[in-house]
Parts: C-alpha cells; structure tokens; sequence
C-alpha cells in the first residue's frame, strides 16, 4: 500500500513567539514537524511495517522547511516532494490547490493528513484536497488499520467513537491522539541524509484557487487583572461576590 502524507513546518508553539510589528518572526524562533502530521506519519508507517509498502511526503513551503522534512524521512518515509514556495500567506483553499496539482499525477492508496496546523489550528486543508480530488474522506482519525483493500477508520465523533471502511485511493485526516511518534534514531538520521527529495518550484495560486482569506496582523495575548481570594465569614463572603458579579464584572 502506497501513503502520501501530507506534512507542514510550524512555529514550535511551545516555544515563545516573537511580534515584530504585527507579524509573526519566524527567522529567530524554533520551527518543527506540525505535531498533528507527525501523528499521520506515524500512522502510515505503523501499517507499512505490518502490511508492506511505501510512505512518500509532501511539503509545502520555503526552504528552510526541508529540516521537517528531514525528520519525517528520519522517521522512517522512504522519499519526499517539495513544492517550493517563497509566499507563505496561503490558506487552506490555497494549499488544497497546490497539493492537488501535484497529488492528481500520481498514484497512491491513501493520502494522509494532520487535522489541522498546530500554529493556527486551520483545518480545513483536508477536507477541501478530498473534494477536490474526488475522494471518499474520514476526518479527526484516532485509529487506522488496512483490511483488503479498504482502509478502516476508528475517527472521534461528537458524541463518541465511529468506525468508517473507506474504499482506496482515498483520504484521511488524523489526531495527534492517535499515537506517540517516533523519535528518530542515530541510524534513522543518517539513513535520512540519503533520500530523496524532490524540490519543484511552485507560485501562488490563481484566482480560482487563490487564498480567499488573509492573516491581518498578530497580537499578544492581553494581560488579565489578578485574581482575588475573599476571605471572612460565609454571609459576608457571598454578599461582596455578588456585588462584585453585579456592579464590576457585570454578568449578574
């Protein structure tokens, strides 16, 4: 069985996130694996190593992306694509489009995809790559397992657990609750100097599958007022805490 995953280079969000006048400075700061795409490679390897086959990336992105490419091979992908791309004010339809160019000339069994980007949490990637190319689709996938020719979705509904048998080729976005990744090993990252990538130049999107939506500018979180601990007695307690309700914060 043949995976394409789909992969990203966020900002680590773990890290602190440097605003420099309205935007976001990533020259300074740590950029990695989106953790829910790392989730999707492990996924796809998991069933490889147990049935066979083949996990090809594909990135979108400047240069300095190669480094999360660099480790998804470490993980243990066999090869990978770069559609290289200076512009990084892109949205979901934008990246739909430009995947989809790409993924319509090849082959594969399932196309695999983080659920959404850790740095903005947008998600709709997926769903719209799925449309676009015409595939049976399962979103916020916490399990995979191969059966013939069908691949088998345990995904996280609303109100609980649905199993889904897709029908391949198709397309499935996973959880980061789906697995533990793996951490490269020494041979791993050796073995990941070797392979392949693929480095195609792409441009912005047209029109037609253009961004529709744009980041304005980013902000700091505001700061909040301490909180308060009243102390004395019950009564009196009570009474300051829904005066404060109704005259300060207003919500009674």
């Amino acid at each position: 069985m043949k995976f394409f995953v789909c992969i990203k280079q966020v900002p680590d969000v773990a890290s602190p996130l440097l605003l420099r006048d309205g935007a976001l400075v990533t020259e300074s700061g740590r950029l990695v694996l989106n953790a829910y795409d790392a989730s999707a490679v492990e996924e796809a390897l998991v069933l490889i190593e147990k049935h066979g086959g083949e996990v090809h990336l594909v990135l979108i992105g400047p240069e300095r992306a190669q480094e999360a490419i660099r480790k998804a091979l470490a993980m243990g992908a066999e090869a990978a694509t770069h559609l290289q791309i200076d512009d990084e004010a892109l949205d979901s339809r934008a990246y739909a489009a430009l995947l989809s160019e790409y993924l319509s000339g090849q082959t594969y069994d399932v196309i695999a995809c983080g659920k959404q980007a850790q740095d903005t949490d947008a998600g709709l990637a997926g769903s719209m790559l799925a449309e676009i190319l015409g595939l049976p689709y399962a979103a916020n996938a916490v399990g995979l397992e191969i059966e013939g020719s069908e691949l088998i979705v345990t995904r996280q509904g609303d109100t609980g657990q649905e199993i889904i048998a897709l029908p391949t080729p198709c397309l499935v976005t996973c959880s980061n609750d789906m697995n533990e990744p793996r951490i490269p090993n020494l041979k791993g990252i050796m073995a990941a100097k070797r392979k392949t990538i693929t480095v195609r130049k792409v441009e912005r999107p047209s029109a037609e599958g253009g961004p529709v939506t744009r980041i304005r500018r980013y902000e700091p979180i505001p700061s909040r007022e301490p909180g308060r601990i009243l102390d004395g007695e019950v009564d009196e307690v009570v009474s300051e805490l829904v005066d404060l309700l109704k005259h300060r914060v207003k919500v009674l």
